[in-house]
C-alpha cells in the first residue's frame, strides 16, 4: 500500500513540484493539496492522509493552527503532519512540536531527504535531526514551559522503569533504535517496545512529543555548547 500525502503550502509551484516528486515513487501518492491551514485540516478529514506536508506559515490559519487541529482530532490518530519550514530554529516549529507535529524539513531539502523524510513518519519515527533538534531544545524547548504547552508533569516519569528511562533519555539525544539497541546490548525489537511502553505511560502522541516532554521534564538537559 502507497503513503497518502496531503499537501499543504500557499504557493502553488511549489505544491505542485512536490506532488510531481511524491507521485513519481511508487510507493507514496498525492491525495489532496491544500493552500491554507483551514483546508488542510478539512482535507485531512476528508481524506484520511498518512501524513501532511505543512508549511508552517501561509495566510489566515496558519500552518501551526493547522496542525494543532489536526493532532488533537482523534478521528486523525492515524494522521502524521510534517512541518515545512524555512528556518529549522523556528520558533513556530518548537511550537509545531508541542502541538503534536511528528517532525520537520528544511523548505529547501534535496529531492531523497524529502522523500525519505515522508516514509520515515509514515513508518512511525520522528524526522528530528540532532543538529537542528540541539539548537530547537536549547532556544525554546528546555525552557520554563508556557501556560498549557506542557505535554507531561515530570512527576509522571516516576511511572518509567529505568529501562524506559534509558531509552527514553537516549532517543531525546538523537539516537536511532539502532543505535539505542547497541549501546545498551538490547534487540531493536526491544527498543521499540520500550519507546512504545514510554510513549503510552507519559501520553506522548509519537517520539517527537517523547523527545519534548524529555527536556520539559528535566530527564534531559541541553547540553553545553562546546566554545
Amino acid at each position: 500500500m502507497s503513503v497518502r500525502v496531503l499537501l499543504a503550502d500557499d504557493q502553488a509551484l511549489l505544491r505542485g513540484t512536490f506532488r510531481l516528486l511524491i507521485d513519481s515513487c511508487p510507493d507514496l501518492e498525492v491525495v489532496a493539496e491544500a493552500a491554507d491551514g483551514q483546508e488542510a485540516v478539512d482535507l485531512a478529514r476528508t481524506h484520511r492522509p498518512d501524513i501532511v506536508l505543512m508549511d508552517i506559515r501561509m495566510p489566515g490559519t496558519d500552518g501551526l493552527a493547522a496542525t494543532a487541529a489536526i493532532c488533537a482530532d482523534p478521528e486523525l490518530a492515524g494522521t502524521r503532519v510534517l512541518v515545512l519550514t524555512m528556518y529549522e530554529t523556528d520558533e513556530y516549529v518548537a511550537r509545531a512540536l508541542r502541538v503534536g507535529a511528528s517532525g520537520f524539513l528544511g523548505k529547501y531539502v534535496t529531492t531523497d531527504t524529502l522523500l525519505d523524510g515522508i516514509r520515515t513518519v509514515a513508518a512511525g519515527e520522528a524526522l528530528l535531526s540532532p543538529g537542528a533538534t540541539r539548537a530547537l531544545i536549547s532556544r525554546f524547548l528546555a525552557g520554563p514551559a508556557a501556560p498549557g504547552t506542557l505535554l507531561a508533569p515530570p512527576e509522571r516519569l516516576k511511572d518509567l522503569i529505568p529501562r524506559e528511562r534509558e531509552v527514553t533519555t537516549l532517543a531525546a539525544r538523537g539516537r536511532s533504535n539502532d543505535e539505542i539497541a547497541g549501546e545498551l546490548v538490547l534487540s531493536v525489537l526491544t527498543v521499540r517496545s520500550h519507546i512504545q511502553r514510554a510513549l503510552t505511560k507519559l501520553g506522548a502522541r509519537d517520539r517527537a512529543q517523547l523527545v519534548v516532554i524529555a527536556y520539559q521534564t528535566g530527564l534531559v538537559r541541553p547540553e553545553p555548547r562546546q566554545i
